[in-house]
């Protein structure tokens, strides 16, 4: 036999060792715990029944005692004096003057107290019976009574100090709840107060009961549980033992033959000498299960002998495969444009052409919420397949994380974490990510060594931005990016790319370059966002030519129009309050006194008015109004498409006129007029135009 052969003998042995192992020590522990609990159950009844008789007999004994009598006896013992036991045996004399006293003392009702203690030990198998009173300070005791027959009994007038538990109580007087000791012997103890008709305490009874037979019997029964529990756990195991081998070992075992006897075999076209498919293992379990697996196994392997020739067709299925991959990750990338047909304030394209099947570059944009648009940009390390993989994960941890809220250094950050975490093939990415507020034009940027972007502001030229980079995502966890901030205006665009743009070479081998791609952007400046990036894929092709595409190519143009506010609204008096209130939270967060934010009101207030009874002449229209504040002030546009009238060119009426000889009318404009500190009209495309502004002061 083989040492392979040998080593597999060894698991199987291993495994039914292991098997009774399992069992053995489970049992021992089920068996420990069963005994622990019934040996803890055994003893505590027992412990609380012996406790329960001795204070019973205690108290039994207490109500039939005299507690006048037991003071009498007490207060003569003392006259006597102290009983001293070594002088007692030891001087004569002593012991003759003692046993005078004593037996003066001993009158009838003290030899019948004495004989019914006894009496009561005997006939109760108790092992002391003593009366005793506590001395004054509750430190020592006398002994009036004990029912013991021995030469240990305690004479009359015997004084013992308190000691144990006595000693320890607040009250000894009260006597002792039932316990057990261990003073060389097992005993159970109870002492209680005999107490007079009012109910003071005057002496103490004390029961003693051995408790020696009932703690051999705990321990036979000990050893009595443990055997049974031995013999039953023996028995356990070597029954699963047997269950085990017939149900497991052994059909493994059989599995194990055939399968090894088939791998061996089968290159030399011996198979037909063992089949699996004729084993015959019925055991209703796993291992029945296993075995028509491998079955299987048998009918697969054949089979994809058989049609070994299919090779050629997998690897179309493989390049069918990648064609769809390629469409897939295309997919996985915004490339429905216009992308936000529904907003006015930006415009947006991008594409992407990898350079095999699937491409590690990638570009997203996305909303953030109404008012914050994130821009990406990025490029994996490596081709293929590894790199579109890897892009696919990068793409949707930067989208969560900045999702989630976080800042673009703080977003880089954490998926520089994540990716870092789990990267054992130690690819990386360069990103570009920006946060754009749409209402005020502020960007908000972190460069993770990345191409720098490309930007023209309104009249101007695409120019490099010169921005700090950061390390690459997935070169080295625990770093830290930083952000900068960009703010762009009404007209301003921003190209994005991948350095497949500027390292394209020609079959020359030259590069394409930065300076050619701002000639190609600076060619199309004023065009629009898809115009400008198809301009450039023109260019970059043309100057490759019959070159090879070395890289992907990837670009990304956002054209940023403004946020537009305006409010639209019927031109109803039931409108009036909807544009006052607009012009209020415009008007707001302004430095303006309350009296300056009144009159602006009164201002709106009055043109709004005007439009709404006048403009569309009893028909229905509308009109928007817009407030937009600058450093000097609010400048608040009100437009119609009405009947064309300049309100501008009515007379201003005369103020030091009385009411009568003024008239109606012309006090609304002549309001505005001195109100606002600059208003002005205009007709244009069917629309009166009516601006005012206030200045700050």
């Amino acid at each position: 036999m083989s040492k392979t052969q040998n080593n597999k003998k060894t698991r199987i042995i291993s495994l039914r060792f292991k098997t009774v192992a399992i069992i053995l020590i489970t049992a021992i522990v089920i068996s420990s715990i069963a005994i622990t609990i019934s040996y803890r159950t055994y003893s505590s009844t027992m412990d609380e029944h012996y406790k329960t008789l001795a204070n019973n007999l205690a108290k039994t004994t207490a109500a039939q005692l005299d507690a006048d009598a037991l003071q009498r006896y007490y207060d003569a013992a003392k006259k006597i004096g102290t009983y001293d036991d070594e002088k007692y045996w030891n001087d004569s004399a002593y012991r003759a003057a003692y046993d005078k006293k004593a037996e003066a003392l001993k009158d009838r009702e003290y030899q019948e107290t004495l004989n019914l203690l006894f009496s009561i030990k005997n006939s109760n198998d108790i092992k002391y019976l003593y009366i005793q009173k506590l001395d004054e300070g509750n430190l020592t005791c006398t002994y009036l009574f004990d029912a013991d027959s021995s030469d240990e009994q305690y004479q009359l007038g015997t004084v013992r100090e308190l000691a144990g538990a006595a000693k320890e109580s607040e009250h000894p007087e009260e006597g002792l709840r039932a316990f057990i000791t261990n003073d060389g012997e097992w005993l159970a103890s109870s002492v209680v107060p005999v107490r007079d008709t009012s109910g003071n305490p005057v002496a103490l009874v004390g029961v003693d009961i051995s408790m020696d037979d009932i703690m051999h019997d705990r321990a036979d029964y000990l050893k009595l549980t443990l055997a049974f529990m031995g013999i039953a756990v023996i028995a356990l195991c070597f029954l699963i033992l047997i269950s085990v081998n017939a149900y497991m070992i052994t059909p493994i075992n059989t599995l194990s033959n055939a399968t090894r006897y088939f791998v061996e075999n089968h290159s030399d076209n011996q198979t037909e000498s063992f089949e699996l498919s004729k084993l015959n293992i019925k055991t209703g379990d796993e291992i029945e299960t296993l075995a028509d697996s491998i079955k299987q196994m048998e009918r697969d392997i054949n089979e994809y002998i058989t049609h070994l020739t299919t090779v050629t067709a997998e690897k179309e299925r493989i390049g069918a495969e990648l064609e769809l991959a390629t469409r897939i990750q295309a997919d996985m990338l915004p490339n429905i444009f216009p992308a936000f047909p529904e907003r006015q304030d930006l415009d947006i394209y991008a594409s992407m052409t990898p350079a095999k099947e699937v491409g590690g570059d990638f570009y997203d944009f996305f909303l953030v919420d109404d008012t914050h648009l994130a821009l990406v940009m990025a490029d994996v390390s490596g081709k293929g397949v590894p790199a579109a993989l890897f892009m696919m994960m990068s793409k949707i941890l930067i989208q969560n994380a900045v999702i989630n809220g976080k800042a673009p250094d703080e977003a880089l950050m954490a998926v520089n974490n994540q990716i870092c975490a789990n990267n054992r093939e130690e690819m990386f990415v360069t990103v570009w990510l920006g946060v754009l507020d749409l209402q005020n034009g502020l960007l908000t940027a972190s460069n993770a060594g990345h191409e720098k972007p490309i930007i023209m502001m309104p009249d101007g030229e695409f120019e490099l931005y010169n921005d700090r980079h950061g390390f690459v995502i997935g070169g080295m966890e625990g770093l830290k990016y930083r952000s900068y901030e960009v703010q762009l205006k009404k007209g301003s665009k921003l190209f994005l790319y991948t350095d497949g743009v500027a390292e394209a070479t020609d079959t020359e081998n030259i590069l394409y370059g930065t300076e050619r791609t701002l000639k190609a952007l600076n060619s199309v400046k004023d065009k629009s966002p898809k115009e400008i990036i198809e301009r450039v894929k023109e260019s970059v092709d043309s100057f490759v030519g019959e070159a090879p595409q070395f890289d992907d190519l990837t670009m990304l143009c956002f054209e940023y129009k403004g946020f537009d506010d305006t409010l639209t609204l019927d031109a109803s008096l039931d409108s009036v309050s909807s544009a006052i209130e607009y012009v209020e939270n415009k008007v707001e967060p302004l430095p303006f006194s309350g009296k300056v934010r009144n009159r602006i009101v009164i201002a709106v207030d009055e043109i709004v008015s005007n439009v709404a009874r006048y403009a569309y002449e009893g028909g229905s229209g509308k009109f928007s109004i817009k407030a937009e504040a600058d450093d000097a002030g609010i400048t608040i546009t009100v437009t119609d498409s009405g009947i064309p009238y300049n309100p501008l060119e009515k007379d201003d009426p005369d103020i030091t006129l009385s009411a009568e000889e003024r008239g109606i009318g012309g006090y609304g404009i002549f309001i505005v007029k001195n109100t606002m500190d600059d208003i002005s009209y205009e007709y244009k495309d069917g629309k009166n135009i009516f601006v005012m502004k206030k200045n700050f002061a």
